[in-house]
This record gives C-alpha cells, structure tokens and sequence, in this order.
C-alpha cells in the first residue's frame, strides 16, 4: 500500500508544536536534560532559523559515552549529525519512509524555504500508515458489505 499524503498533512495533523531545538555551542549536557525533560529522542541543533544538525540519543551513545567525551563539557557541535538529511512539506509519507530506512534514522526535519517547520518521526509515519490502512479497510468493508457509496 502506497501512502502519497504529504508531509505537510502530517505535521497538520500533529497539531500545533513547538519546534525544539539546541544551539550548537550549548553543552551536551544540556541536550540530554531537553530530551529527557521532554521525553523525545533527538533535538534540531539550530542557530535562530538556521539548521545546523542534529542530535540524537544515538548521537550521544556513540559520540559522546563510548569516545570518553564528559556531555558537562563537551559542546553539541561536536557531536552533532551534520549535514542533516531534510524534506519538504511535498513530500510523501512513502518517500520519507524510504529515507528512514535507508540511511537508518528516525528523524527528519521539515524545511520550507530553508527553514525549519517542523520534525517528523518514525512513529508519526507509521502512525499515519496505520491510520491510512484503518480507513482503507473501512472502505473495503463498507463495499463488501453494500454499504459503499461513490
């Protein structure tokens, strides 16, 4: 099943969101308290509008931990993801799957006009799938039982 729905209906539906985000120079620290203080797994590392990288748990494990690096005084630049893989509010649910999946990450920044709009997970996408597969079978459901109207 094909999901062509826009990115842009996605980050709708998420409803109105503050856009998290860490200056580079900030200290790891810092960012593992706003993931952890907002329960989520990867922040933006932006400059005012401008998207520098990312910063991800994963990041940090591997960066960061396993290297000897101490978070309280290592900055986020260091460590950070960069450059950052982005999509546009054109883009579809099944083309932003696909990037997740082959380069194997679990967060994709939305731009528009090189600005940061908003963050989609993998969860969000798949929630959408589901959501998407829901309705399709409704669909089918109510056709099967003649309850279909076009």
């Amino acid at each position: 099943m094909h999901i062509e729905d826009k990115i842009g209906t996605v980050l709708k539906n998420k409803g109105p969101r503050r856009i998290l985000s860490i200056a580079p120079d900030r200290t790891v620290f810092e960012a593992l308290e706003m993931l952890a203080d907002h329960d989520i797994g990867a922040l933006l590392v932006c400059d005012g509008d401008h998207l520098f990288g990312m910063l991800s748990e994963r990041d940090y494990a591997r960066k960061c931990a396993l290297m000897g690096h101490t978070s309280k005084e290592t900055p986020v630049a260091e460590i950070m993801t960069s450059p950052v893989r982005s999509v546009t509010p054109e883009h579809t649910v099944d083309e932003c799957l696909s990037i997740m999946t082959d380069h194997r990450f679990r967060h994709l920044p939305v731009l528009e006009r090189d600005k940061v709009i908003g963050l989609v997970s993998i969860g969000d996408l798949v929630k959408w799938v589901i959501h998407s597969q829901q309705q399709a079978i409704g669909t089918l459901e109510s056709y099967i039982t003649g309850g279909y109207t076009a």
